[in-house]
């Protein structure tokens, strides 16, 4: 193992000792600001962290973005950089996309082989779905002005290092929904006095249901799930409200507009059917993350070049991803590489005993480099 790879080992699990949850990561800040000063470049400090590296004359630019908050899990693995805060851990592998992105950053700063200027972008809070935009509202994109963006995610399972992706939608939407239930309670002996709502929200459990396998096209990937069913109901008292909570997921912007619309539809009906009221909120935390079809065959080739395998039409990610902000406003790819397919590598994110391959992180950050190179070649003098 040579020095630098050693390097990104030790930063990566002082990443891991001292994590930190989204909009709070005022000490991995600090360390990421420290870092990129440490190989001038060109430092901003804000919500999140940009550091900037121009080489030459060329006026394309290209951002890169590694997220940096952790989750509020207590972790239970056993090796001796294990989490040093209680409940609070790097469960989902930010502190290896950060390390990657800072490894790629010193790679560049010392051979600065690329014509143009790289934006590292290292975003708060992405596991709230709040910190990419809250950048973008800070005045990222008008400061920093980008080509095509680009963001790394772990994935569990996968052979090490596979760069997988695809053009189009990459990764789902998130919305929560809660819906409110007003009857009339009343005693568990007389249930015809009243209106249960325990009853009502059962039958709206069971309706919400036909969205997904009656209502959208087969294959639509979405997903309707009621998470939570709260009532004001005792042991003999029949509940005059009821509040159910849940999650949908969409892969298409169509999709999440026709499930509320329907979701609506179903409580409105079932709540007039049964002479009751019902109100409900649909908001969507997370959009779509669609790639651009120039960036995804990029990191194709980009995957190719620096030696990795590459698979450029992976089926779509049923899990939700921030940077679909980012995507939404700038052409970009986001893609998976591989953690590895022995535990804890291939456990899943956001279980306890998860863990970042540091086998990885020389690799990442040696494709993040040979990425910027393809996209910002030299001009060859003539």
């Amino acid at each position: 193992m040579d020095a630098f790879q050693n390097g990104l080992i030790d930063l990566r699990r002082s990443f891991h000792r001292d994590p930190e949850i989204g909009f709070d990561e005022l000490r991995t800040k600090a360390k990421v600001a420290h870092r990129l000063r440490g190989i001038d470049i060109e430092v901003h400090e804000g919500i999140g962290v940009v550091g900037v590296l121009q080489s030459g004359g060329g006026n394309r630019t290209i951002g890169l973005r590694a997220d940096m908050d952790a989750l509020p899990i207590q972790e239970i693995s056993s090796h001796d950089y294990v989490s040093q805060n209680a409940g609070v851990m790097h469960a989902c592998g930010h502190d290896g996309h950060m390390t990657m992105l800072l490894g790629a950053a010193e790679l560049l700063a010392k051979d600065p082989d690329f014509d143009g200027k790289i934006v590292f972008i290292f975003q708060p809070n992405e596991e709230h779905g709040l910190g990419a935009q809250a950048m973008i509202n800070e005045g990222l994109l008008e400061q920093f002005p980008m080509d095509e963006v680009y963001a790394i995610h772990n994935l569990p399972g996968a052979p090490l290092g596979e760069v997988s992706t695809r053009a189009g939608q990459i990764c789902a939407s998130e919305s929560l929904f809660e819906i409110e239930i007003m009857g009339q309670g009343g005693h568990a002996s007389m249930p015809q006095v009243g209106v249960d709502a325990i009853t009502v929200g059962a039958e709206m459990v069971l309706a919400l249901q036909t969205i997904v396998s009656r209502k959208l096209a087969p294959g639509a990937g979405a997903v309707v799930s009621v998470t939570e069913f709260q009532t004001d109901g005792q042991r003999n008292v029949l509940p005059g409200t009821a509040v159910l909570k849940g999650d949908v997921r969409a892969r298409l912007p169509q999709d999440r507009a026709d499930v509320e619309r329907f979701m609506r539809q179903i409580v409105d009906g079932i709540a007039t059917a049964h002479g009751v009221q019902a109100t409900m909120s649909f908001k969507t935390e997370f959009i779509e993350t669609l790639n651009a079809s120039g960036p995804t065959d990029a990191v194709v080739q980009a995957a190719a070049n620096a030696g990795l395998t590459a698979i450029g039409d992976r089926p779509p990610m049923s899990f939700s991803e921030d940077f679909a902000h980012f995507c939404a406003a700038v052409p970009g790819c986001f893609l998976l590489l591989g953690n590895g397919t022995e535990p804890p590598f291939c456990q899943p994110l956001h279980a306890a005993d998860y863990d970042f391959n540091d086998a990885l992180l020389p690799i990442g950050a040696a494709f993040w480099a040979q990425l910027v190179k393809d996209r910002l070649p030299k001009r060859k003098n003539t």
